[in-house]
């Protein structure tokens, strides 16, 4: 082997290193895959579908009212809800619509949905605490939300569904 060769093996070897380190970074810090499991987000998203998740954006961005979100709790991986309420907000449900600050929210995202009367002072908050959200799942019937669970901590927020990527004839940017 003469030093041309062995040079341009170590000049492909640290090319090589260095794309790793990249995907690795990618993967860790602003990207993961995931893949929903149960229907609390029918009919946005399935069981089964397979997600792209942005941990980055949160670190740059506001969370907004209708962010898609993933987030830890307890002993689960973590769960996917929509944001409702942010700091400030005060949430009502009456006769199966949403109310923030009194004001009725659209939803058209929603198939039609039968859920029980709730307010925020049923956690004892009048309003949604700073650093904290209020989320539900689109399948109202069937979710395990901030109903049920409480408001979600800014802290507890791993990122924003980006892509639904699988199937494949269900893709979609959100």
């Amino acid at each position: 082997m003469d030093w041309l060769t062995i040079k341009e093996f170590l000049k492909d070897s640290v090319k090589f290193i260095i794309i790793v380190f990249i995907l690795i970074v990618l993967m860790v810090y602003v990207v993961s895959i995931t893949q929903v499991v149960g229907d609390s987000m029918d009919p946005t998203l399935e069981n089964q579908d397979v997600l792209i998740l942005n941990k980055a954006k949160y670190r740059f961005f506001d969370v907004e009212r209708g962010d898609i979100i993933a987030f830890t709790y307890e002993d689960t991986k973590y769960l996917i809800k929509r944001v409702i309420g942010l700091p400030g907000d005060h949430i009502s449900i009456i006769d199966n619509k949403v109310y923030i600050n009194g004001r009725y929210y659209e939803e058209d995202y929603l198939k039609d949905v039968d859920t029980a009367d709730f307010d925020l002072q049923d956690l004892g908050y009048n309003e949604v605490p700073e650093g904290m959200y209020f989320v539900l799942g689109d399948n109202r019937d069937n979710s395990l939300d901030s109903r049920k669970i409480g408001l979600v901590e800014e802290e507890d927020i791993i990122g924003e569904i980006a892509i639904r990527f699988w199937p494949i004839t269900k893709f979609r940017l959100f």
